[in-house]
């Protein structure tokens, strides 16, 4: 019998959301739950914003632009995959120096680094998620590997991510992906900021 995980990413096609509809990348995040309130929005707050009191609309109406989709000459800040006809994952990769809320913490990824928060050749993998019931096949390693591929190809000096390093946690908190995948995609650990995050990099 075929291995279900790599027949999977065997067929999972990956393209930037610029180059599909928006209710592609709702369709992957659902109508309820973390990714559906979120919209890849906590990291790209400015300053004095709250994510608390931002409306669900707001993030909506920001990832639309910010995702450009439909525009395939727009900039985008992530990827879909495919399997067939379904979208079913969602990667969030881009310049770093455009996630704001990113630039005001402290702990991950800055502390013990000489890093330049506004170098827009660097880049950041800051989510990957996958669509209830397409989990645990692999898209995720698809997806980060064909962000790697992305950023090389967009003229980034490097790409980012900061993964957990436990995973037996809560789906929720796995969306920053985990140190195995990056490892696997080919990322070096760069710093240890806590006990549960890491900062991976892969220079270009």
């Amino acid at each position: 019998m075929p291995d279900a995980q790599n027949t999977c990413e065997a067929s999972l096609r990956v393209v930037p959301a610029n180059q599909v509809a928006f209710d592609d990348v709702q369709s992957v995040f659902g109508v309820r739950g973390p990714a559906a309130r979120c919209q890849c929005q906590r990291y790209r707050l400015w300053p004095g914003e709250s994510f608390g009191k931002q409306p669900v609309e707001e993030r909506q109406h920001r990832l639309r632009e910010q995702a450009g989709c439909g525009d395939p000459d727009a900039p985008t800040c992530g990827l879909v995959g495919w399997l067939e006809d379904e979208p079913v994952g969602w990667c969030a990769v881009g310049p770093r120096s455009d996630l704001n809320g990113l630039k005001r913490v402290f702990t991950v990824p800055w502390k013990g680094r000489d890093e330049d928060p506004d170098d827009p050749a660097i880049w950041a993998v800051t989510c990957l998620y996958i669509r209830k019931g397409f989990r645990r096949r692999g898209i995720a390693s698809a997806l980060l590997r064909a962000a790697v591929e992305h950023a090389r190809s967009q003229g980034a000096r490097a790409l980012e991510g900061y993964p957990i390093t436990r995973t037996d946690v809560i789906d929720e908190e796995l969306h920053v992906g985990t140190v195995p995948m990056f490892e696997a995609a080919g990322f070096r650990q760069v710093s240890a900021p806590t006990p549960r995050r890491l900062v991976m990099r892969i220079d270009f």
